[in-house]
């Protein structure tokens, strides 16, 4: 009969030490990976700068002062190459101003091609809003975030029947007055009214429009006042 090993005295398979060492080895690498500072990223220059802004309206439907905002931040973070002749020690302040006098010339060379239409922009971007139950105040101040001009955000403001459609469909999306499972509650409960009519106006409706909603006493009632006003005078007419 075979002799069974010594307790305590089983061998550890070879498999098992092969793993631990390349598992330590691995950790070691990666600790000394994470203990290395990473090199600063290089210096902007017009190539770059071209190519990051390339890539930015191919991918995002912009304006022009979205694109500025995101090009600025880039030469924040990564500076602007000085010209080689300036030699080493060309002052950075100025090799910045370099920078963002080239920023501006691209984007009006963009401006120009049609690579980034402002007014384009702003109606897609109202159409939008208006879908998502947006009224006319967080329009505005999105557009004006966005850095097109007031005259323009003035065109492309909605009608009165648009604003009316798109506080309809919040008040449905939220399920507010009518469209509540209580239908009516609110019109009976000061403060689920007070509630509702303070979500309306955070959306950007006026306190006519809330009011005329919150206080419905059904869902055709609450057609009826947005089917009152039918225009097609804003962005959302282009958009059907």
């Amino acid at each position: 009969m075979d002799s069974l090993p010594p307790s305590g005295r089983h061998k550890r398979p070879a498999f098992g030490r092969q793993n631990g060492r390349q598992n330590a080895r691995q950790n070691e690498r990666g600790q000394r990976r994470a203990d290395s500072p990473r090199p600063p990223p290089k210096p902007l220059d017009a190539a770059r700068l071209d190519e990051m802004a390339l890539a930015y309206v191919a991918r995002f439907a912009t304006s022009a002062g979205r694109l500025r905002t995101y090009l600025q931040r880039k030469l924040r973070e990564r500076g602007w190459a000085p010209d080689a002749d300036a030699g080493p020690d060309a002052d950075p302040h100025l090799a910045l101003a370099e920078g963002a006098s080239r920023m501006e010339a691209l984007i009006e060379r963009f401006v120009a091609a049609g690579y980034v239409d402002d007014e384009s922009y702003a109606r897609g971007r109202t159409g939008g809003l208006l879908r998502r139950g947006f009224g006319r105040r967080r329009i505005n101040e999105a557009l004006g975030a966005a850095g097109i001009a007031s005259d323009l955000r003035e065109q492309v403001m909605p009608g009165e029947g648009a604003q009316r459609r798109a506080a309809l469909a919040l008040a449905s999306k939220r399920r507010f007055g009518p469209f509540g499972a209580d239908a009516g509650g609110a019109a009976t409960d000061p403060a689920r009214r007070q509630k509702q009519i303070a979500a309306m106006l955070r959306a950007g409706h006026g306190m006519d429009a809330a009011r005329a909603l919150i206080s419905a006493t059904s869902v055709e009632e609450a057609e009826g006042w947005a089917a009152e006003a039918q225009d097609d005078d804003g962005p959302e007419a282009g958009n059907r």
